[in-house]
């Protein structure tokens, strides 16, 4: 949330937590400000949302910078929105990374460990959401950080366990019986049907809905509701 995408306080209502956009990939101090305030009055937890400074590709643009230069961006993100918080009076509880940084520190052992440092460098305590099965869960977990694995609703899985590239027709969910389907299978089974077909295990503490996304609304309310009507709560992590 606070990319400006002119949804944030509705979708507040469905949801348990956001990721504050943190001024480089968008958002700036006063939409910080604003949506601090608005999660403040929803009740939601707050969490940073840090990614490359890469406002014409909204941060989905892969970069290749060095481990101690991810490391400061991520820092300066995180110390924005939690001076926003602490002024607001509120409570920064998670970091998410975003986009391009979030797909490659899924992977990259070295991105992941200065993203997880850069986390406890400003709280120990903070949770660090990142992809279930991902190297940035495991790093975060031996540098001893409280971690959330991440699903997604809107999203669609390779064989592997890691989200289709954007690049790929199909990698956006658009029908929202198929995304709830998807959250579902994910919460109840613990495994999510791949591209392929195929069957993978998968764990969920959190899942994902992108506040950009055309239906991201209509999802929101279709999968609190189908979710709380099973019988699951729905809580921030």
């Amino acid at each position: 949330m606070g990319e400006g995408c002119g949804n944030d306080a509705e979708l507040m209502d469905y949801v348990s937590s956001i990721n504050i956009a943190c001024g480089y990939h968008a958002g700036d101090a006063v939409t910080m400000r604003r949506t601090v305030d608005t999660a403040i009055e929803k009740c939601v937890a707050i969490g940073a949302h840090p990614g490359y400074a890469d406002r014409d590709g909204f941060g989905r643009t892969p970069m290749n910078l060095p481990a101690s230069e991810v490391y400061k961006i991520v820092l300066d993100q995180i110390n924005q929105l939690r001076d926003v918080c602490t002024a607001a009076g509120a409570k920064l509880g998670h970091v998410k990374p975003h986009g391009a940084l979030y797909n490659q520190a899924a992977k990259d052992d070295e991105l992941a460990a200065a993203i997880a440092s850069a986390v406890r460098a400003v709280d120990e305590n903070l949770t660090l959401f990142g992809l279930s099965g991902s190297a940035m869960i495991r790093i975060a977990h031996d540098l001893g950080l409280r971690t959330a694995s991440e699903v997604f609703a809107d999203r669609t899985y390779r064989p592997d366990g890691s989200l289709m590239p954007r690049t790929e027709p199909n990698a956006l969910i658009h029908n929202i019986d198929t995304a709830v389907a998807q959250v579902v299978q994910m919460v109840r089974s613990g495994t999510v049907t791949a591209v392929s077909g195929k069957t993978i295990p998968i764990f969920a503490d959190t899942i994902c809905i992108h506040g950009d996304g055309e239906n991201a609304l209509d999802f929101a309310k279709a999968i609190w509701g189908n979710l709380r009507e099973s019988g699951i709560d729905i809580r921030p992590f």
